[in-house]
């Protein structure tokens, strides 16, 4: 039974997630809600969850611009299933691989994936490289190969969740049965690492999802690959030349007015970012359960 310290302590403690949890959902809602409000309303009222007129003009304007929203879509699902996908097996098999007590040169290869997370080539030696060597410029792999050998980060703590969380017994139960090395790390440690594959999944599916850098450098032309986070960033580019040149370009303050340049790009951030929240809570629990074991040092 708790005691009565213990009471005030849960209370104060349940208290303090709230005011936190407050603080993280109430922007979101604000943010929905102002993609929904006219953009005149808005321009004159400010942000308010109790809007005086409510209007769809922003997201009219997204998906009737020309802009294919949903080709861009497309581009992004795609990118991110086949991103995720691969960089999930070049970590897994990394990471098992350097979690391995008898790994010959597991110091050295442990060095060079840490080495990355602090020093990288440089944005103008990369590109020549991926442009000249691999010649991925205006082509669907400049947006999957640049992010695809994973990072140092998620290699690490992967390893040490198959450090920690499988243990050595029954891989060595395997081998007596005659697995082989794959055959055990398929059959046996991959099965008991799905929370902390849920959990680097959810991270390399975010970066790849919210990357516009890629796009941005390496297609210069082709623009039809653009995927939405690309797409958005040339709207409200094309937004903001248009509200800084109006003065500049005949008639151009008539076709301004037209245009939700604010209430756009709120709902631009909602298009962009409501596939991430209709996904987390689905990999929530073995998100948190990945983060709490493959953060203990192996």
């Amino acid at each position: 039974m708790k005691t009565g310290e213990e009471k005030r302590f849960q209370i104060f403690g349940n208290i303090v997630m709230i005011i936190i949890s407050a603080l993280a959902i109430l922007p979101m809602i604000l943010l929905v809600i102002s993609s929904l409000t006219d953009n005149d309303t808005l321009i004159q009222n400010g942000y308010a969850f109790l809007p005086a007129k409510w209007s769809l003009q922003a997201y009219t304007y997204i998906f009737s611009t020309g802009n294919s929203v949903l080709h861009a879509y497309g581009i992004s699902i795609l990118l991110t299933v086949v991103g995720t996908v691969c960089s999930l097996v070049i970590t897994t098999l990394l990471a098992y691989a350097l979690s391995k007590k008898g790994l010959p040169g597991k110091g050295v290869l442990t060095f060079l994936v840490f080495f990355t997370m602090l020093f990288n080539g440089g944005l103008v030696p990369t590109y020549m490289n991926y442009t000249n060597v691999f010649g991925i410029k205006n082509t669907f792999w400049g947006l999957l190969i640049p992010g695809l050998l994973a990072n140092g980060f998620n290699i690490l703590l992967m390893k040490s969740y198959f450090a920690t969380g499988v243990p050595d017994e029954l891989l060595e139960a395997a081998y007596i049965d005659g697995a082989t090395e794959f055959k055990t790390f398929y059959k046996v440690a991959l099965p008991l690492a799905k929370p902390i594959v849920a959990t680097i999944g959810l991270f390399a599916g975010i970066a790849y999802w919210n990357d516009w850098q890629n796009g941005y450098i390496y297609l210069t032309s082709r623009t039809n690959l653009y995927s939405v986070q690309n797409l958005l960033n040339r709207m409200i580019k094309n937004i903001q030349f248009l509200t800084q040149s109006s003065a500049d370009i005949s008639n151009a303050s008539a076709g301004l007015s037209s245009i939700p340049s604010i209430s756009v790009r709120m709902a631009m951030a909602v298009v962009g970012v409501l596939p991430i929240i209709l996904i987390y809570p689905i990999v929530q629990k073995n998100f948190v359960k990945g983060i709490t074991l493959g953060g203990v040092k192996g």
